[in-house]
């Protein structure tokens, strides 16, 4: 049996997270792994936002057991997509006998579901792995971009009323000015969950107009 040391999988680089090579020859020799917190810490925010009959899809999925853990609790309608075509053939092979689950190949940023095709969009750790290079304080003009470009991306494919959903421990200051968007189409909601560490929940839903305190604190200004 071949042991697996955490510093085996760490990149030299941080620019590293956001190639699908790094994630191939890592997923190649590691089963399983969960950012942050599990779902047992956070199922009840889950069971209080999402129904058993909502469409899901899961944004980077990687090798998580999330999507099973889900599943256990009956939230069988998941459409787990990941630009690792690896780990995609890992899990669909694990999971073949959690028929009403699938597995697609796909880049976030470019996906090719219809407008409207799912109730909720969920991310655990996916965004911060895009943006681990800069300083929480500082965020380059090119992550900005690919971040405005996929959200733009979870807006298009998110129903009327649906939610997108993002568990980080990345703290408002720094995370809502990404979120807090009139274009996207959405309010947001900032739960929280954790005992000695502090995480974060946040609810963007779909069809509802940002409140003005939101809008007024985290919307970022145009330079003049």
């Amino acid at each position: 049996m071949q042991l697996i040391f955490v510093m085996d999988l760490i990149p030299k680089s941080n620019t590293s997270y956001k190639d699908v090579n790094y994630w191939n020859e890592r997923y190649a020799i590691e089963e399983t792994y969960d950012w942050f917190k599990s779902y047992d810490s956070f199922k009840h925010l889950i069971k209080e936002n999402v129904s058993l009959e909502d469409n899901i899809l899961m944004l980077g999925c990687g090798n998580s057991n999330l999507s099973e853990q889900m599943y256990g609790d009956g939230y069988h309608n998941i459409v787990n997509i990941d630009y690792s075509d690896i780990v995609i053939g890992n899990m669909s092979k694990k999971y073949a006998d959690l028929k009403k689950m699938s597995w697609e190949v796909m880049d976030m940023r470019d996906m090719s579901f219809p407008d409207e095709s799912f109730d909720v969009i969920f991310e655990k750790g996916t965004l911060d792995a895009m943006l681990v290079e800069d300083s929480p304080w500082h965020i380059s003009e090119e992550n900005a971009q690919l971040i405005d470009t996929i959200l733009t991306q979870v807006s298009r494919i998110l129903t009327r009323n649906g939610r997108f959903i993002s568990v980080t421990f990345t703290q408002p200051h720094f995370r809502l000015p990404m979120y807090v968007k009139e274009k996207y189409e959405w309010d947001v909601e900032q739960l929280t969950f954790g005992d000695c560490v502090q995480y974060f929940f946040y609810i963007c839903t779909k069809g509802k107009p940002l409140k003005p305190s939101m809008l007024e604190r985290y919307s970022k200004k145009p330079k003049s």
